[in-house]
C-alpha cells in the first residue's frame, strides 16, 4: 500500500490520516460540501469533493468514492466506521477494482453482520446466548408470539447493521407491533434492509465487548474489555477499558468467547464482540462489530497497541507483532462529546464551532474532528470530538477526567458535556462500590436530573454555493460557502433567503425541535390527540426523536410528509 483513501468524515478520519502519516503512507479525504474546511480535509496530503449535502449523495455513494480513488491513484481504502464501514457490496467493489480493502472481507461482513447468522456462529464457538428467534420475523405478529411465548422485556433488533440504529427495547405487550415497525423502517433507512430478529431482552444489563485483532497467519489476539454501558438510545456515550468489577471467570469467559467466534468466522482483520452482561452475573453475546470501534483509543491507551496502525499491518498480509494477549497496564475513559443538548432530550445542537478549550496534562488525550469555525450539520453523525482520559487506576482517572472536563468547552453548539460531568459525581457511576448503571441508565434513572444547555442554538443546514468554471480548457466545479458567494453577489444574503420556518403566532402549530428529516406522522388529519401526545418522528444525526403535541384539539393540517426535509422551528401541522 502507498495511497489510502479514507472514506469517512470528522475525527476518525482524522485518526487514520495520522496513523498514514506514521506508517510513511499518504492519505486522502473526501469530503461534502459542509465538510469542505473540516480539518481531515485540510489535515490529509489530497482532499476530493464529494458534492452534495446528505449522507446518501456524499459518504454513502461508493461509486463516487472509488471513482475518486482511481482518479486519485490510490491503492487502498480505510472505511473508518460507520457509513460504507460494514457495507459487503462496497468492500466488494474496492477489492473488485484491484484495491486493498483495510477490513474484514465482504464475506466475513455478510456473515456476521446477519445477527442470525451471527448467533449460529457464537453458538458453534460456544458463547452464552439468551433465546432468540431463528431467524429475522416475519411480521409484527410473529414479534409478537415470540414474546408471548418467550415472556418480557423483548428486544427488537435489525439483522444487518449496528450502531443502535433499528433497535427497540419493549416492555409491554401491546407495544410489540409498533416497536417492530418503528425498527424496521429505521433498519431500512439506516441499512437499506429492514429484517428484523427478536430476542429476550436481559433486564438492565451491562454492556461489555472485547477487542479483537486476527491476522491472515492465524493469529487471533483479545486485547482485553471496555465497558460501554452508559448509552442513549442504544448509542455510546461514555467508555472505559478494561471493563470494572467483573469476576476472573467472566473476564475469561468473554475473552475465551471472542476469540472462538472470530476463529470460528475465520475473522481477518480489527473487529468487536459484544456482550451483555446481567445484575446476576449472567453473560449473553450479542453481536460482532466488524470494524473499528468509536471506543478504539482507550484500548490503545491501556494495552499500548495502536489499532489502526494493526489494521494496516493486517490489510498488508503482514503478521501481527502482538501475539500474545498483553496486560493492561492502568484505567482509560472515552468521553463522546456531541453536538446535542442534554437538558433537552439529548436534541441535535447544529450551528457553528467558535472555539474549542481543550484540556491538557498528563493521561489526556482529545481526538478531534472540529476546529473553530465549523459548521455542524445535523445531516451527519452528532460526535465531535472525543476526550480520552488515562490514570494508573480507575480512581486516579475519575479525578484526571473531573479536571478535563472542567477545562474542555465547544463554543457555539450545545454539547453532551455538562452530562459529562454530572455522571462523574453520580454514585451509581463513580461511587466505587460497583457499577450501578446499565444500558437504558440514563433514560431510566438519570436525563431528568439534566438541565437545558443556555447555549442551545438551533441552527439550519450549512449552504454551499457550486459554480462550473473552465480551468486550462477543462471544466470543474467550484464550491464555496453562501456567506462568500453573497458578498459576491452570486447568491441571496442571509436576508434574501428564504426564511426557516416562522414561529408559530397560536399555540396550536406543531413545529420541529430541530433541523432535521420528517420520518413519519404518527396521527392524520381531523385525528383528536392528547396535550404532550407523540405525533410525529423526526431524524437528524443518526437519532429518531418524537415530537408531541403542544395541546390537546384536532389536527386540521400536516404540512410536511415523510421524507421532507424540515428546519428548526418550522411549522409540521395544526391543530384547532
Amino acid at each position: 500500500m502507498r495511497k489510502i483513501l479514507i472514506a469517512n468524515r470528522g475525527e476518525i478520519a482524522v485518526r487514520v490520516v495520522h496513523a498514514c502519516a506514521e506508517a510513511g503512507l499518504e492519505s486522502v479525504a473526501v469530503y461534502a460540501d459542509p465538510d469542505a474546511d473540516a480539518p481531515h480535509v485540510l489535515l490529509a496530503d489530497e482532499a476530493y469533493a464529494l458534492e452534495g449535502t446528505s449522507a446518501a449523495e456524499t459518504y454513502l455513494d461508493g461509486d463516487e468514492v472509488l471513482a475518486i480513488a482511481r482518479r486519485c491513484g490510490a491503492d487502498a481504502v480505510h472505511p473508518g466506521y460507520g457509513f460504507l464501514s460494514e457495507n459487503a457490496g462496497f468492500a466488494r467493489a474496492v477489492i473488485e477494482a484491484g484495491l486493498t480493502w483495510i477490513g474484514p472481507s465482504p464475506e466475513t461482513i455478510v456473515l456476521l453482520g446477519d445477527k442470525v447468522a451471527a448467533r449460529e456462529i457464537a453458538r458453534r464457538a460456544g458463547a452464552p446466548l439468551v433465546p432468540g428467534s431463528d431467524g429475522p420475523v416475519e411480521s409484527p405478529e410473529d414479534a409478537r408470539a415470540f414474546a408471548q411465548e418467550h415472556g418480557l422485556p423483548v428486544i427488537v433488533k435489525a439483522a444487518h447493521g449496528g450502531g443502535g440504529r433499528g433497535m427497540r427495547v419493549v416492555r409491554e405487550l401491546d407495544e410489540v407491533e409498533d416497536a417492530f415497525r418503528s425498527a424496521a423502517r429505521e433498519a431500512q433507512s439506516a441499512f437499506g434492509r429492514g429484517e428484523c430478529f427478536v430476542e429476550r431482552f436481559l433486564d438492565r444489563p451491562r454492556h461489555v465487548e472485547a477487542q479483537v485483532v486476527a491476522d491472515s497467519h492465524g493469529h487471533v489476539v483479545v486485547l482485553g474489555t471496555r465497558d460501554c454501558s452508559l448509552q442513549r438510545r442504544h448509542q455510546k456515550l461514555v467508555e472505559e477499558a478494561p471493563a470494572p468489577f467483573l469476576s476472573d471467570d467472566q473476564r475469561e469467559r468473554i475473552a475465551a468467547a471472542a476469540e472462538g467466534i472470530f476463529r470460528e468466522a475465520g475473522y481477518v482483520g480489527v473487529g468487536t464482540a459484544e456482550f451483555l452482561v446481567a445484575p446476576d452475573g449472567l453473560i449473553s453475546f450479542l453481536e460482532v462489530n466488524t470494524r473499528l470501534q468509536v471506543e478504539h483509543p482507550i484500548t490503545e491507551e491501556v494495552y499500548g497497541v495502536d489499532l489502526v496502525r494493526a489494521q494496516l499491518t493486517v490489510a498488508a498480509g503482514d503478521p501481527l507483532p502482538v501475539l500474545e494477549t498483553p496486560v493492561p497496564r492502568g484505567h482509560a475513559f472515552e468521553f463522546r462529546i456531541n453536538a446535542e443538548d442534554p437538558g433537552r432530550g439529548f436534541l441535535p445542537s447544529g450551528g457553528t464551532v467558535e472555539a474549542v478549550d481543550t484540556p491538557t496534562g498528563p493521561g489526556v488525550r482529545v481526538d478531534s474532528g472540529v476546529h473553530r469555525g465549523t459548521r455542524v450539520a445535523t445531516t451527519f453523525d452528532s460526535l465531535l470530538l472525543k476526550l480520552v482520559v488515562s490514570a494508573p487506576t480507575r480512581e486516579q482517572a475519575l479525578v484526571r477526567a473531573r479536571t478535563a472536563l472542567r477545562e474542555l468547552r465547544v463554543h457555539g453548539v450545545a454539547t453532551t458535556v455538562p452530562f459529562h460531568r454530572a455522571v462523574l459525581d453520580a454514585p451509581a457511576f463513580a461511587g466505587g462500590e460497583g457499577l450501578g448503571v446499565w444500558t437504558t441508565w440514563i433514560e431510566d434513572e438519570f436525563a431528568g436530573r439534566l438541565a437545558p444547555d443556555a447555549e442551545y442554538a438551533r441552527a439550519d443546514e450549512p449552504g454551499r454555493t457550486r459554480f462550473t468554471v473552465d480551468v486550462d480548457g477543462r471544466r470543474v466545479s467550484i464550491g464555496i460557502p453562501d456567506a462568500l458567494a453573497a458578498a459576491l453577489g452570486s447568491a441571496p444574503a442571509a436576508s434574501e433567503a428564504a426564511p426557516a420556518g416562522a414561529q408559530p403566532a397560536d399555540d396550536g402549530a406543531v413545529t420541529a425541535p430541530f433541523a432535521g428529516t420528517l420520518v413519519s406522522w404518527l396521527v392524520a388529519e381531523q385525528d383528536d390527540v392528547e396535550a404532550g401526545q407523540d405525533v410525529a418522528v423526526l431524524e437528524a444525526m443518526k437519532t429518531e426523536t418524537r415530537v408531541s403535541a403542544p395541546r390537546a384539539g384536532t389536527v386540521r393540517e400536516l404540512a410536511v410528509g415523510p421524507g421532507d426535509a424540515v428546519t428548526a422551528d418550522q411549522v409540521l401541522a395544526r391543530l384547532s
